[in-house]
């Protein structure tokens, strides 16, 4: 397709405030990615973002070997086998005492999420694998209704940069990619979380994500321009060509759209696809209903 064309708690105590209160119309402060450090998270968010920092750090301590192939660095072996020794150990850094149960089975996920050793790659069910690992926290309790924002946002996000970070120093494969008729080679949840931030901004719309200057301006802000940083880094030529889906896309008029479409390009295209969910585990957080038989 040539470029120029697209397809379309106990009660607390009530105080009186003292007469020297100053009172101020609420407003929004919660504009971008960076300002959720105003926000007030759980424990449970930063102790999973510090996990996600010690696997991140575990990379610069085991860097890539000399070795003929170019793709598929065995040292990423080496990095997932501490992973797999540490898991538990981690996940209980997490999870509270009174739900340390809970811990091997959680664990699970961690490993299932961050690739494949033996093949060395990577792709949508490793990143459902991390989905599950949270959706876990939340069933047993440890994640929070009020951390829904933060588990997007801060520790999503940070689950992103390390993955993006095993990609590039392993040069991992690419796990069932569809090539130029796939959305992404490695992510899909960050577009539909990131189309959703986007719903209603006051100026930047899907045709703006293939133009690099509102890409370079504005992907530190917004999942989705970051999201397509990270292709135009790793891909040459024109974007029409090595991402045709996120090219048509771009045509279409709104991020309601866009976000609408993607949920159910997911669920036709990873969860509903037998060479994705071969792999996923079921357990007792995630469990797996028999069908009846008619």
């Amino acid at each position: 397709m040539a470029e120029g064309e697209r397809q379309s708690p106990p009660d607390a105590l009530e105080d009186t405030p003292p007469a020297t209160q100053n009172f101020i119309i609420p407003k929004k402060e919660i504009h971008t990615v960076p300002d959720m450090g105003k926000w007030k998270r759980s424990q449970a968010i930063e102790k999973l973002v510090t996990l996600l920092n010690t696997l991140d750090r575990w990379i610069d301590e085991t860097p890539p070997v000399d070795q003929p192939s170019r793709f598929g660095n065995k040292a990423y072996r080496t990095w997932y086998a501490k992973l797999d020794q540490e898991a538990e150990n981690l996940v209980a850094t997490v999870v509270p005492t009174h739900l340390a149960a809970a811990v091997p089975e959680v664990s699970v996920y961690l490993k299932e999420s961050v690739g494949n050793s033996t093949r060395i790659d990577y792709g949508t069910g490793h990143e459902a694998a991390f989905a599950a690992f949270l959706c876990c926290l939340c069933k047993i309790g440890v994640l929070r209704v009020d951390d829904q924002i933060a588990i997007v946002f801060k520790v999503f996000n940070r689950y992103l940069e390390v993955m993006r970070k095993l990609q590039k120093t392993y040069r991992m494969e690419p796990a069932g990619s569809q090539g130029v008729w796939g959305l992404d080679d490695f992510q899909f949840l960050p577009f539909i979380w990131g189309s959703s931030q986007l719903i209603d901004h006051p100026y930047l719309e899907p045709r703006h994500f293939v133009d690099e200057k509102a890409v370079n301006e504005n992907h530190e802000d917004y999942m989705f321009l970051e999201c397509i940083l990270f292709i135009t880094e790793m891909k040459t030529g024109p974007f029409a060509e090595h991402s045709n889906q996120l090219w048509n896309i771009s045509a279409v008029p709104s991020w309601s759209k866009v976000n609408q479409g993607l949920i159910r390009m997911y669920k036709a295209e990873c969860l509903e696809k037998f060479p994705v969910i071969q792999h996923f585990k079921f357990g007792s957080l995630l469990p797996i209903h028999p069908v009846a038989s008619c």
